[in-house]
């Protein structure tokens, strides 16, 4: 077990001091008149929320621990000198860590460190060590992934605060707000934000539905800032619409057209009416009960955060269409920032035309979310709108063209194959669930659709216009907001190419950015025990959102890494890609230094029977591919590595290869090959509920990655694709001959991993990928001339 924190931030021992007096835990003169033993006794009888009768504290203390061979109110009653060993030893009780089974309770210390915990040591502890390091200790994390002040708070230790005056909040603790705010009083509104487009037709300006929770605190004075999280599943989904939408893609490729152009998306209308204004209120008149949640918005709401959703245009109680990443669908998340900022009407409800306004928001927005939520912040980031000060992007799309296309084909999202915008857009067309109003816009919503399906051009998987629309890349320069990006390195559904390019694009803006990388595939990491993630976010929002001068941007990592081998390890480093370039030459079966001679092919079809089976079950093909013989693909090996090496940034591979058609394609995936018990491929869930977010509020599952009980021969660490008629670019087709030799150099998909001594790197080059591509099964033999392949790796550093 390992415990990783970022968020403890720098503080005086002034600054200490007041936060400790501020939560009623230190009392004016105690330092100057208690002695360290008294010191220590008064801060745990304080923190005991069992009973405040001396009696039960006192039976509390006789069941910790102080010495090996003494209890706590034993050892209180002989006042020997309090030492290191005695603070930690009932440090690690109070951090829910179990006698015997995380910690020997003869050497308290050699845990500590083995945890990662932080700690302070002294020869001889005054009673101003004491306090320091008690203040140390409630930021630490406990076993169960959360600081001793969170799980103090959680279990009502400062349950007296919801009664504070609202301008003596929020409470600030080393740089963030605690849990101070009551939920059981939180007020939940609904207002329909008013957008300056008309996306079904109608002649009217589209109303976006908004739902809000927020403090009652910000009825009396206190101005809040806002966390919204734009969620298009957020008002339903429909999933049979999906399945029936989805494309067959157990077909042939085939030869492009160089002079072929897709047709044009649909155009809306510019010409529509607003609705007027007939009055103003400054309560909402809607109410919702729940709604679908992000856990850490939930977290953040009980610190103080008004939070909002939005599930945008096309969706249920709102207007328009779902265009799937069009730039009307970023306009739309827009106008709810520009509404809590104070720049846009919002009426109370649909038809009245009463208007009200954010007035209880401080006009600083925070966007939160994962996959389309993340990329929808990303997207309206680079709007750079007034008011977006910072957003956290999780697994996020930059491009959708990465994510539904590569290099010139059609390539699924992992575990999707056959969706697309189309499919997307049908499963998230909410408005269904209103059925009177699904009729009114029944027949625009098909026509939108059929123009959708045209202009994203499966035809040819090709970069177009309608790609070009929904490329984010393309405005990075005007992001304004302070950037947090989250993103799995096994992530297939969203992959990490789309968080390379946002990570590249903005490293020379003046803004403030920080990533951080994971090894799990497309997951929220919020509720790790070996991070401190939700601690990290809400330093990092106090400063951007409440104007905290806490430290944050000097406090949180620029890149962190989460390690493939080792488990619960995090590491900080500057930047993604560093090191020295490695090249591979393929030669024979080997990847050396020294170029290879001849040619080598293979062929892609197979038998129907396994063809059929291997359509069914991609993850069979997978696996047949790692032991394939040189039939459908050809491997290359490196020698084994003579010690643990880093490897970071983007592969690129490039082959000098010819098809048997006058047209294909070629895959190719970067392995890890050497036996070894690697990470499990998902979080292992240890404690259900056991992640507390305030008082008598939510809780959150804790997980973790583990190592697979198993050791396994290999991982698949890299992947790409090409389509041999798009050597140039995906917008740009290129005549083929048959058995015509091409040169092709594509990337992979960015790592950054750490191989151990005496595993192989190994690539592997094929055509049809099973599980992204797709299949046709046609007798195509590939060949690759070795002499032009190789493969390059831009960051290769051996570690000592």
């Amino acid at each position: 077990m390992k415990i990783n924190q970022f968020s403890i931030t720098s503080t005086t021992p002034q600054e200490r001091r007041h936060e400790l007096m501020q939560i009623h835990l230190l009392r004016k003169n105690e330092e100057q008149t208690l002695t360290p033993n008294a010191m220590f006794e008064t801060f745990l009888a304080r923190i005991h929320m069992a009973s405040a009768q001396p009696i039960v504290t006192k039976q509390w203390f006789h069941d910790l621990l102080a010495t090996p061979e003494s209890a706590l109110d034993n050892w209180f009653a002989q006042n020997t000198p309090l030492t290191d060993e005695v603070f930690y030893l009932v440090a690690l009780q109070l951090l829910d860590f179990e006698a015997a089974v995380d910690f020997s309770i003869a050497d308290p210390l050699t845990t500590i460190k083995k945890i990662n915990l932080p700690a302070e040591y002294h020869q001889h502890w005054s009673t101003a060590d004491v306090i320091d390091a008690f203040y140390l200790l409630l930021n630490t994390h406990n076993k169960n992934g959360q600081s001793l002040i969170d799980h103090l708070t959680a279990e009502g230790f400062l349950a007296w605060t919801y009664h504070l005056p609202a301008e003596q909040k929020p409470i600030f603790f080393n740089g963030k707000p605690l849990a101070s705010f009551d939920p059981a009083k939180f007020i939940r509104e609904v207002v329909y934000i008013e957008t300056d487009m008309d996306t079904d037709f109608d002649g009217k300006a589209d109303l976006i539905k908004a739902e809000i929770m927020r403090p009652i605190d910000s009825e009396h004075g206190l101005k809040v800032p806002a966390v919204f999280t734009a969620s298009p599943y957020n008002q339903g989904t429909n999933d049979k619409w999906g399945d029936q939408a989805t494309h067959n893609v157990n077909i042939p490729l085939h030869h492009k057209e160089t002079k072929y152009h897709a047709p044009a998306e649909e155009k809306f209308p510019t010409k529509f009416s607003h609705q007027s204004m007939t009055g103003e209120s400054k309560h909402a008149t809607e109410t919702f009960s729940t709604t679908p949640a992000y856990t850490l918005n939930n977290y953040l709401a009980a610190r103080g955060y008004a939070v909002v959703y939005a599930a945008g245009i096309g969706t249920k109680d709102s207007d328009g269409l779902q265009t799937c990443g069009s730039p009307e669908q970023t306009a739309a998340m827009k106008a709810v920032v520009e509404w809590l900022h104070g720049d846009r009407q919002a009426f109370t409800d649909r038809h009245s035309g009463t208007v009200t306004k954010a007035w209880w928001c401080n006009g600083k927005v925070a966007m939160t979310g994962r996959s389309y939520l993340g990329t929808l912040a990303t997207a309206v980031a680079t709007t750079g709108v007034p008011g977006l000060e910072a957003i956290i992007s999780e697994a996020a799309i930059s491009s959708w063209y990465d994510y539904y296309r590569e290099n010139g084909l059609v390539r699924a999202p992992g575990g999707f194959q056959g969706e697309d915008a189309d499919v997307l857009a049908d499963e998230t067309l909410s408005r269904t669930k209103r059925p009177a109003d699904y009729r009114r816009i029944e027949k625009i919503n098909a026509k939108y659709i059929d123009k959708m399906q045209a202009a994203m051009d499966r035809a040819t998987g090709n970069y177009n216009k309608f790609w070009d629309s929904r490329n984010y890349r393309h405005d990075l320069k005007n992001i304004k907001a302070a950037v947090m990006m989250v993103h799995g390195l096994n992530d297939t559904n969203v992959r990490p190419s789309n968080v390379k390019a946002l990570y590249d694009g903005i490293q020379d803006l003046p803004i403030p950015s920080k990533l951080i990388l994971h090894q799990g595939q497309h997951i929220y990491i919020n509720a790790f025990r070996s991070l401190d993630f939700s601690d990290m976010v809400n330093l990092w929002l106090a400063n951007k959102l409440w104007g905290q001068e806490n430290h944050a941007d000097d406090t949180l990592p620029n890149v962190l890494i989460q390690d493939n081998c080792t488990p619960e390890t995090w590491t900080a480093f500057d930047q993604w890609t560093e090191g020295e370039q490695k090249q591979y030459q393929f030669n024979d079966h080997r990847l050396t230094n020294l170029p290879g001679l001849g040619i080598q092919s293979f062929n892609d079809q197979q038998p129907e029977e396994k063809y059929l089976q291997w359509c069914k079950q991609p993850q069979a093909w997978a696996k047949a591919l790692i032991n394939d013989n040189g039939q459908f693909s050809r491997h290359f090996v490196s020698k084994a590595f003579d010690a643990d090496a880093l490897l970071r940034g983007t592969p690129t591979v490039t082959l000098k290869v010819a098809s048997s058609k006058n047209y294909g394609m070629i895959s190719a995936r970067l392995v890890d090959l050497g036996n070894s018990r690697r990470l499990t491929i998902s979080p292992v869930l240890f404690n259900r509920n056991g992640l507390e977010l305030g008082y008598h509020w939510k809780t959150d599952d804790l997980r973790e990655f583990r190592l697979e009980k198993e050791p396994t021969s290999y991982k698949v660490i890299s992947s790409g694709h090409i389509n041999l008629q798009n050597r140039t670019n995906p917008a740009q087709i290129e005549e083929l001959a048959a058995n015509q030799f091409v040169t092709v150099t594509f990337e992979l998909q960015p790592i950054f991993h750490r191989i151990l001594a005496g595993h192989q790197l190994g690539i592997i080059i094929y055509s049809t990928d099973y599980e992204y591509t797709l299949r046709g099964n046609e007798q195509i033999e590939y060949q690759l001339e070795l002499a032009g392949c190789h493969l390059n790796i831009p960051g290769f550093t051996i570690l000592p």
